[in-house]
């Protein structure tokens, strides 16, 4: 024991759904607790006894304790008090909310993500209601977003998130930190059900089999059976450079991104909406990607008030081979997810050149012609990648070819 007061949380006028938790051992009078919240009357006793319950499961009977409540969920409160605790005292315990059943669910690799909304991993208030806006994946980010000082706290907030807030669905990721921070984020939340780590900064495939090696032996202590992906982010010249060797370092890698914040410092250039300066990245990106089998993800759109610019640049994005692109507010979702689905004239063509395919080959024809232009295998293979994600989609009948008028094979 270093110290015998500790603060953890947030507190201030724009704070919502968090709470300051000042802790501060002593050697007798008990547990006394001082309470500022709004909802004190409604709240207060449960929020007390709940306190209580953690100092006890933590072994400390005699404390004074300040909370400044902002409307925390009791998860919430768990976890800035146990954040406390742990500057205080030297445990591996950990006090776990329970894990709900809606939560218990897992991904594949070749799944959707279109869309994936970025949360800082220290503001409770974001990750509420997070997966009510129907992105592919929702990142719980320990990284760039939260500050070094309170990185330890975060950790404990989203493995608490993990436990408690339901995702509706979304691939639940995390990004973690570099080194052995990360390790340490590893250590604390694989084992509550993480699909996918996003591994940030990458620039060599050495980092990615640290990051595997160590989740292989949480996922063995732990008895874990569900799949943990991998998503490298690829942020610098040198991550470019060597993004083919990255892209096939592991069999978990099921994507991998690029981050254009972090590459156009590191090459001294501005980014621009234009995206001149990194239409080399992006392209090599795509190509080591699509080489070693895996999806290619863009760069987060950082201007949140351009939608128009936005759907410019996922029209760009798409045509340049990317499968989807981060978020980092709720209104870009549902334009980036419509702007890289296929649209109805997409899906017909396709439809129409496997249905000519099937037809010819029905009759022993090597030769297969739609209209006027011939269509050579490449052309089908690509036809039924967006007839297959249509099909993934609800977009178009899994027996769409029985369906079809028979002048639709013509």
């Amino acid at each position: 024991m270093n110290s015998t007061i500790a603060t953890a949380g947030n507190a201030g006028p724009k704070v919502r759904s968090d709470c300051e938790i000042t802790l501060q051992l002593k050697n007798r009078s008990g547990i006394k607790i001082e309470l500022a919240s709004k909802v004190a009357a409604l709240y207060g006793k449960s929020i007390k006894e709940q306190c209580i319950e953690i100092l006890s499961f933590f072994n400390i009977r005699n404390a004074d304790l300040r909370i400044n409540d902002s409307g925390a969920l009791p998860f919430v409160i768990a976890a800035r008090l146990e954040a406390a605790i742990l500057k205080l005292v030297n445990t591996e315990l950990e006090y776990l909310p329970e894990f709900i059943k809606e939560n218990r669910y897992c991904s594949t690799a070749g799944r959707c993500r279109f869309s994936r909304l970025y949360l800082p991993g220290n503001t409770p208030a974001m990750m509420i209601n997070a997966g009510l806006h129907s992105a592919h994946g929702i990142i719980l980010d320990l990284e760039d977003s939260v500050a070094p000082e309170k990185k330890d706290e975060a950790r404990i907030l989203v493995r608490n998130a993990l436990r408690q807030v339901n995702f509706y669905g979304a691939e639940r990721m995390v990004r973690i930190n570099q080194g052995e921070r990360g390790i340490a984020d590893l250590r604390m939340l694989i084992p509550h059900n993480v699909n996918l780590v996003v591994v940030p900064k990458c620039e060599n495939p050495g980092q990615v089999r640290i990051i595997e090696n160590e989740i292989s032996a949480v996922r063995k202590r732990n008895r874990i059976r569900n799949p943990v992906f991998l998503m490298p982010v690829i942020e610098s010249a040198l991550g470019v450079e060597n993004s083919f060797d990255i892209a096939r370092a592991s069999e978990n890698i099921v994507a991998m991104a690029i981050g254009l914040e972090d590459y156009t410092a590191d090459i001294g250039v501005q980014r621009t909406i234009e995206g001149k300066e990194s239409f080399f990245a992006r392209s090599r990106l795509v190509v080591a990607a699509r080489a070693a089998g895996t999806q290619p993800i863009d760069s987060v759109f950082s201007d949140v008030g351009d939608i128009e610019g936005l759907k410019q640049n996922v029209t760009l994005s798409k045509a340049m081979g990317f499968e989807g692109m981060g978020c980092i507010h709720p209104r870009q979702i549902s334009v980036i997810n419509e702007g890289f689905a296929p649209d109805k004239e997409e899906i017909q063509k396709a439809t129409r050149i496997a249905a000519a395919f099937e037809e010819a080959r029905k009759n022993g024809l090597s030769v297969v012609s739609l209209g006027t232009k011939m269509i050579d295998p490449p052309v089908v293979a690509r036809a039924q990648k967006i007839i297959d994600l249509a099909v993934k989609l609800g977009r178009l009948s899994p027996n769409w070819m029985e369906e079809i008028p028979a002048e639709g094979n013509e």
